[in-house]
């Protein structure tokens, strides 16, 4: 369960911010800092992002930890400019720093990816992970991997060489092409070069991808998202069947 709304109260206080002060720091109406503490809705991914940076946190800690006052001051030692070396090899050390391509900059992405110089000066997001150095965060767009993905989910990738292009039938890939990037789990990599890819959800028809046409190849290997999603009835329905299979089972001793 998402812990932002209550940290974002937390942070507020120890820095001593109203909410109106806050809200105009990210350029936010004061009401949608209210709905966000009170837990009616959550902020979108490029505000988590900037509250994140602004204060020192990593976006997976803001959203998945109740942080505490002393996580807070701790977080304030972080940003001193005048801290040790010794102190900050030891941060870079925990921290795994993801580029992040947000929907916004995907076209730009497009054209300047092998820019090392734009990589670098991209939104980096602090995971956890042991995939390797070259990593990427994605934002979802559209619905057509529902319901494994959602719209606006992030999802973390690791690079598959193009040289070797080792993919796995059922994996789930992210294709950057000249005008979006397409997500789809490989169905079979066919003798011709061709990848024949299908979406998770089924109104989407399974597609031919030439080779060819992917200017680079990333395997997702995670997905961060802020839906929620209620029990099903389903699930609803187990769940009460094994409370009165306990149940019976308690009264047979």
């Amino acid at each position: 369960m998402s812990h932002v709304g209550k940290n974002i109260r937390k942070i507020r206080t120890v820095k001593k911010l109203s909410q109106a002060a806050f809200a105009e720091l990210f350029g936010l109406a004061r009401p949608s800092v209210g709905a966000y503490e009170e837990g009616r809705s959550e902020p979108k991914m490029e505000t988590l992002i900037q509250i994140a940076q602004h204060f020192g946190l990593s976006v997976d800690l803001l959203l998945t930890k109740e942080l505490t006052v002393n996580d807070l001051y701790g977080f304030e030692r972080y940003q001193q400019p005048e801290a040790p070396a010794t102190e900050l090899a030891v941060a870079d050390q925990t921290q795994r720093l993801t580029p992040y391509v947000p929907a916004a900059r995907l076209l730009e992405y497009v054209v300047r990816h092998h820019d090392a110089g734009f990589i670098d000066g991209l939104t980096a997001l602090s995971f956890p992970h042991e995939l390797g150095a070259t990593t990427r965060a994605f934002e979802m767009q559209g619905a057509d991997m529902q319901p494994t993905l959602r719209h606006q989910d992030v999802l973390l990738t690791c690079r598959v060489d193009k040289a070797t292009l080792r993919l796995r039938a059922g994996r789930l890939y992210a294709f950057l092409l000249q005008n979006q990037l397409l997500v789809r789990r490989l169905v079979e990599h066919r003798a011709d070069n061709v990848l024949r890819l299908r979406a998770d959800n089924p109104d989407y028809p399974v597609q031919d991808l030439p080779f060819t046409d992917a200017l680079e190849v990333w395997e997702v290997q995670g997905a961060f998202s802020t839906y929620l999603r209620p029990p099903a009835l389903v699930e609803e329905r187990v769940t009460r069947l094994e409370r009165q299979v306990e149940e019976l089972l308690a009264r047979l001793g």
